[in-house]
């Protein structure tokens, strides 16, 4: 399963006990993955588009609570995956356009509401439901390479919306307008993480966490691993050019002729060609510091006329 389809489940596992974080549940359903159809003479029906089997008997258990009769039916997406999609079907009448308006899904006078009226989002409790159901209506997660959350909707207002009542939270959302419709999303792993909590999916936030931070240990050991490489191929590549310098100074004659201690450095680069300057500083008499030991072979490289030493003989790790 995706993490998409895990959050899902988990969220569509939840049972609210309260009334009122069963309407706010209620109202972003239908805010999110709702539709309205009109049948004429000022009466109108309700449909919710959903992804799953799970979703669609959350939304059916839901209404009935409030005894608002609906029916689920399924049909074929055309585009894409040819994914089973699954339609529930209100039909309007007192009743439902009482139960939707105390959802705040629906005005007195029956007209669809963007956002929920803050009486619907007062408690903490009902944020979070409000937010279960976005993710449920039309919310999707990857993560954590690349994580994302995003959850659809119809307009920036009610995108606007999910992300106000996320930041009375502390969980920051940002809102983006792509014309048909709009998203409040989220990047950052923590964020997304504070955000399942909030929903009520805290195995799945535990499980984001768990997961970014073993990729996180496993880029930084990578990185670390690449990098030895990298120094152990500047150090190589350094002690080849010192080694040619102080060869050639010795085939020409000229190797005594170096300041004494420069000399000792020459002979003892001869005899530990994979010393590291900090080993080699250790064996001078008396001990030199690294960077001492790096201005004296950059002196060897120079006098042989092999350039200054400075950019091959400070490659040289510890």
């Amino acid at each position: 399963m995706s993490l998409s389809e895990d959050v899902r489940a988990e969220l569509a596992a939840i049972e609210p006990k309260r009334e009122c974080d069963r309407l706010a549940e209620l109202s972003a359903l239908f805010h999110t993955a709702g539709s309205v159809h009109l049948r004429g003479r000022g009466e109108l029906d309700l449909h919710l588009d959903l992804t799953s089997n799970g979703i669609a008997r959350r939304a059916y258990t839901l209404l009935r609570g409030f005894q608002v009769a609906s029916e689920i039916r399924t049909y074929r997406r055309h585009a894409f995956d040819q994914a089973t999609r699954y339609q529930l079907h209100v039909r309007g009448d007192e009743n439902a356009y009482e139960v939707l308006f105390r959802a705040g899904v629906l005005s007195r006078q029956h007209a669809p509401l963007d956002r929920p009226p803050r009486r619907v989002v007062e408690k903490r409790c009902c944020r979070g439901a409000y937010l279960r159901g976005a993710i449920l209506g039309a919310g999707s997660v990857t993560g954590p390479r690349a994580a994302h959350l995003e959850i659809r909707t119809a307009s920036v207002d009610g995108a606007q919306a999910i992300a106000d009542l996320a930041a009375r939270e502390d969980v920051e959302l940002r809102v983006h307008d792509r014309g048909r419709h709009a998203i409040a999303y989220a990047k950052a792993v923590e964020t997304i993480a504070d955000a399942l909590a909030l929903a009520g999916a805290s195995d799945a936030a535990l499980l984001l966490d768990e997961r970014a931070v073993i990729s996180a240990a496993r880029s930084d050991a990578n990185r670390l691993a690449n990098a030895d490489h990298a120094n152990l191929v500047r150090a190589s590549k350094a002690a080849g050019v010192q080694l040619a310098a102080i060869r050639s100074l010795e085939q020409a004659g000229r190797l005594d002729s170096l300041p004494d201690d420069v000399h000792e450095l020459a002979r003892l680069r001869l005899r530990y060609p994979y010393a590291s300057l900090t080993e080699l500083g250790e064996r001078c008499r008396p001990p030199a510091t690294k960077a001492t030991v790096h201005r004296r072979l950059a002196r060897v490289v120079e006098a042989a006329g092999l350039g200054d030493g400075s950019a091959s003989s400070s490659s040289s790790p510890d």
